[in-house]
């Protein structure tokens, strides 16, 4: 076809630019962008990203440790909850009678002087007589959190203490959530002589069905009174055998934490000191722990998780412990730096019952709960979000000196921002909060451009886009989340800690929104911004490389990051090339990659987290609504032509091939 000729074809071409192109315009067919990534893999241009870069935040908050991750199924089980005084509320223990039957009340009288409350049960009626009990008793029973999940095959540990004056005859059992479907019974039986000063109780029950709103009952149709006091029920079968519940923990395990901060934030503080986290009465036999109010979040805690349990299982994950103590303040008082030297040798107290040896005070006590060995305790935050408050920076300096002169190689967190300005105290790290919209977070990729390289580290302790922007965990909230984790990536040289919070929240007791996993008594699932982390868990340890993009429009809603990793399972090297689409077009990407000292295998994968809508949620009934999608990637190398869909998260994970070396001998 020579020039100036035009075909029928071409005629049909340009009819539908005239016409067509407007009309998808205007009904929402965009066209496609185009836009470059080049990539830096050369070894010189590299930087080391720290091990500890990504990890999680746990707090008590949301019944994610009592009712969550922890796995007692009682609620109160000591039935301290209502208060030292008595009478009090047994919430939520009911009774399983009328009250020409049973009469049940609380003492001062348990055998654990610091948890005096019991619960004192007289039973009226009888198996013969004027009065007779129901032939299925009477008694008391606990729904647990909210319903416990009691299922088929399983066993559960009971143990409970028990005291009377006569003999007795009792029923224990695991029945649904109004009694009438049995799954699992025992009998105690016992002589008056043998109850008659607390007797501790120890029972296996299994159970025959399955039932996930069941509750604990104990009856009786034998006339006269019994005390009970810590009864507990937990799972035979947790995570590595100590205590925590399986299938939440599995969700962090897939995150490949780093370290985990503990015990929470506010929860540190309390908005009272008298109701602070105290780790002496977290410590010991459980049943003699006392428990404590959590006025922050306004709940009860029996404190079964304790300070050992939460360094248990930052051992079991493989991630350093990060403890947050109360630094002498709390929401509404502060102790005057003047008398805060009980607060400081109490910290000092809790790093010995970490690290010191067997034979150190603090150690044997250890010890003596099962861990002869030290835990690798190397961080400590002095307090949470108190900087600017009275007495933070007065206490701040006698803890950090006594610390640093008893354990030198300890690392400690400032709670002030040093993001922006230097501190005008020592800190080897400082932290970092940060609740937003998307659109905030998504431009604060940049944020730590401009940090000083001098000085202590960030610590970037607690993320999340907030407000209406989140809903309950949205797509829109994860996307500005995940640009924000490549900037701290890239700025990984002054930021070497990051955790998403809140991590857990039991849909019963949501106290704050969005968080990142969601579950009840059987169920559980991630939220979008869950999912996003899992884009992040091989980057702690990686080498981060150069990225740019170049763009024929506006390139801002793009953001991207390449990180080579080796893989400890098999010793393999990958690159992963992550990019977040934050505007509403496709964007056609030509990928360049140059310096790498591998070959590419030509077999790749793609991975990305996207939805039909900006707020589209997870759910119980639709809980894979928003995740990852992956797919084989054929055809890869150093030049690659992609399509980066919008509103996403893609990851571009490709296999290297050593190159071979020849000798030129």
């Amino acid at each position: 076809m020579g020039v100036g000729e035009t075909s029928y074809g071409g005629m049909l071409c340009y009819i539908f630019l005239l016409f067509a192109l407007p009309w998808c315009f205007a009904h929402g067919l965009e066209a496609n962008q185009s836009a470059l990534l080049t990539v830096d893999a050369s070894p010189q241009s590299g930087q080391k990203i720290p091990d500890t870069l990504f990890g999680i935040f746990f707090e008590e908050i949301n019944h994610a440790g009592a009712g969550g991750i922890w796995a007692e199924l009682v609620s109160n089980r000591g039935f301290e909850a209502g208060g030292p005084n008595t009478p009090s509320n047994i919430d939520p223990w009911s009774i399983i009678g009328q009250e020409s039957f049973i009469y049940v009340s609380t003492d001062r009288t348990s055998c654990f002087p610091r948890n005096e409350v019991a619960l004192r049960m007289e039973v009226l009626c009888d198996n013969t007589g004027s009065v007779i009990c129901p032939s299925d008793g009477v008694g008391i029973y606990n729904p647990g959190y909210w319903g416990m999940n009691i299922e088929q095959g399983k066993t559960y540990k009971l143990i409970l203490y028990v005291r009377s004056l006569n003999s007795i005859n009792m029923s224990v059992s695991l029945t649904s959530s109004d009694g009438l479907q049995k799954l699992a019974s025992a009998s105690i039986l016992a002589d008056a002589s043998d109850v008659s000063n607390w007797t501790r109780v120890e029972l296996l029950l299994e159970s025959v069905e399955t039932n996930m709103n069941s509750r604990l009952q104990l009856t009786t149709t034998n006339k006269g009174v019994i005390w009970f006091d810590q009864v507990s029920l937990m799972p035979s079968d947790t995570y590595k055998g100590h205590g925590f519940r399986k299938e939440l923990i599995s969700m962090i395990e897939d995150m490949k934490p780093r370290f985990i901060r503990f015990p929470g934030g506010c929860f540190v503080e309390g908005e009272w000191l008298r109701n602070a986290f105290r780790w002496r009465e977290t410590i010991g036999p459980w049943e003699e722990r006392p428990g404590h109010f959590g006025d922050v979040w306004m709940y009860w805690t029996d404190d079964g998780l304790g300070y050992l349990e939460f360094l248990q299982l930052a051992e079991d994950l493989g991630a350093s412990p990060i403890w947050v103590f109360n630094n002498g303040i709390s929401h509404n008082d502060e102790v005057d730096t003047t008398a805060i030297l009980p607060f400081v040798q109490d910290v000092l107290d809790s790093i010995e019952f970490a690290r010191g040896s067997r034979d150190s005070k603090w150690g044997s006590v250890r010890a003596g709960m099962g861990h002869p060995e030290p835990f690798q305790l190397e961080y400590v935050a002095i307090g949470n979000e108190d900087c600017g408050k009275k007495f933070y920076r007065g206490n701040y300096m006698k803890f950090y000196y006594a610390i640093k002169a008893a354990y030198p190689d300890i690392k400690i967190i400032s709670n002030c921002d040093g993001s922006s300005r230097p501190l005008d105290h020592p800190a080897d790290f400082y932290d970092f909060h940060v609740y937003t919209s998307a659109r905030n977070l998504f431009s604060m990729t940049n944020h730590f451009d401009r940090t000083s390289r001098d000085g202590p580290k960030a610590f970037v302790s607690e993320y999340a886009v907030t407000g209406s922007d989140a809903g309950t965990g949205s797509l829109l909230a994860s996307l500005g989340e995940a640009a924000f984790l490549i900037g701290l990536e890239r700025n990984s040289d002054v930021v070497e800690m990051a955790s998403y919070a809140p991590l857990f929240v039991n849909t019963h007791d949501r106290r704050w929104n969005p968080d990142a996993i969601v579950f009840n008594s059987w169920q559980q699932y991630g939220t979008p911004s869950y999912w996003m982390q899992l884009f992040f868990k091989e980057s702690s340890g990686a080498i981060f490389h150069p990225t740019k993009i170049q763009a024929s429009f506006s390139g801002a809603a793009l953001v991207a990051s390449t990180i080579t990793w080796q893989d400890p399972a098999d010793n393999s090297k990958n690159l992963k090339i992550k990019i977040v689409n934050f505007g509403s077009d496709t964007v056609n990407l030509k990928i360049s990659v140059s310096g790498l000292e591998a070959g590419i295998n030509s077999l790749g994968a793609t991975t990305v987290l996207t939805s039909g809508d900006l707020m589209d949620e997870n759910s119980f009934d639709k809980p894979n609504k928003v995740v990852p999608a992956s797919s084989k990637l054929p055809n890869t190398g150093t030049e690659m032509d992609v399509a980066i869909s919008p509103h996403s998260i893609t990851s571009f994970d490709l296999p290297l091939i050593p190159m071979e070396y020849r000798s030129a001998i």
